[in-house]
């Protein structure tokens, strides 16, 4: 990984110093920094005005595929720009070697992608919150080393390769089984946002698939509306495997009265084919620890009662 082209196609800044600092890191490492100008842009909530940030996206057509393809962070604003991205010439610059990374609302970029055109993007660190961290007394943190090692393994190698051990609730009616299908997924807000839409995978493209989902500062009630909603819509009985990661930075109430996520989970376990497994603990989301995912690669599974792995190349 030579040269990182960074892009900021949803929110702006919420604190100036951490993409500076996120910049430095990888700077440290050896890596150039490309278009880092786009991190100070800022109109209203966004990062730019919907042209900048559109024609921003646009340019990875012709951007040089020796770059890693980076979002700033995410936010809100892709959803604006879908219907005049230039799927197609994105998904050329892929092909000759591009590799486009992030998470959160590029979630709507990455499966829009994958249904207009099948490329392969990385569901995987952005800029700001996984290279440009701090500690509750401002003090720089350095990179999750698992997220690094996994980072530079996707990248590099265009390879995921991990186990996970933890127990395992909710697999159904099959205590253990090797599956392999088309992994795909990211942010459940987004994803729930696309359903009826011409930018979500269609069943025909994700039959059989792996869905990995993740969310944030989303109580669990939401996520099981969310998530229920991908039950009603056909989607999730539709997968051969659902993994779920990280749900952080929500608040249960004293009328929640034991309600919790592990109790939605068990709703919508109720309501899917019982050999479908629901698989928890997937290292990914907005958290430190988290995998860098090929959205639209052939991945396997195995798993457990005791944990999973999973593995794919691309």
């Amino acid at each position: 990984m030579k040269s990182i082209y960074l892009i900021a196609p949803s929110g702006a800044n919420i604190d100036p110093k951490s993409p500076e600092v996120g910049i430095a890191y990888l700077q440290s490492q050896g890596i150039e920094i490309a278009n880092a100008q786009c991190v100070h842009r800022v109109q209203e909530r966004f990062a730019g005005s919907d042209a900048e940030r559109l024609n921003e996206l646009n340019g990875l057509a012709k951007v040089d595929p020796k770059n890693l393809v980076m979002a700033m962070r995410g936010g809100y604003g892709i959803h604006r720009l879908l219907p005049d991205i230039d799927w197609n010439g994105i998904a050329n610059a892929v092909k000759g070697g591009l590799q486009i990374c992030g998470h959160s609302d590029f979630t709507v970029f990455e499966l829009a992608l994958l249904e207009k055109t099948g490329a392969v993007t990385l569901s995987g660190p952005m800029l700001n919150y996984d290279f440009g961290r701090f500690d509750e007394n401002g003090k720089n943190l350095s990179p999750d080393p698992f997220m690094w090692r996994h980072f530079v393994s996707a990248v590099k190698d265009r390879k995921l390769d991990c186990q996970i051990q933890a127990p395992q609730s909710f697999l159904g009616e099959v205590a253990a089984g090797s599956i392999t299908g088309l992994l795909w997924g990211g942010n459940l807000t987004v994803i729930a946002s696309l359903v009826g839409t011409s930018y979500l995978p269609s069943s025909a493209q994700t039959k059989g698939g792996i869905l990995f989902l993740e969310d944030v500062n989303e109580h669990p009630y939401r996520l099981e509306r969310m998530m229920m909603q991908l039950v009603d819509a056909g989607i999730l009985q539709n997968q051969s495997a659902i993994l779920l990661g990280g749900f952080s930075s929500y608040r249960l109430y004293d009328n929640d009265k034991g309600y919790n996520l592990e109790r939605a989970i068990e709703v919508i376990r109720s309501r899917l084919p019982k050999q479908i497994p629901i698989l928890t603990d997937l290292p990914f989301g907005h958290q430190a620890e988290k995998l860098t995912l090929p959205v639209g690669a052939k991945a396997t599974l195995e798993y457990s009662p005791t944990g999973f792995s999973i593995k794919a190349s691309w």
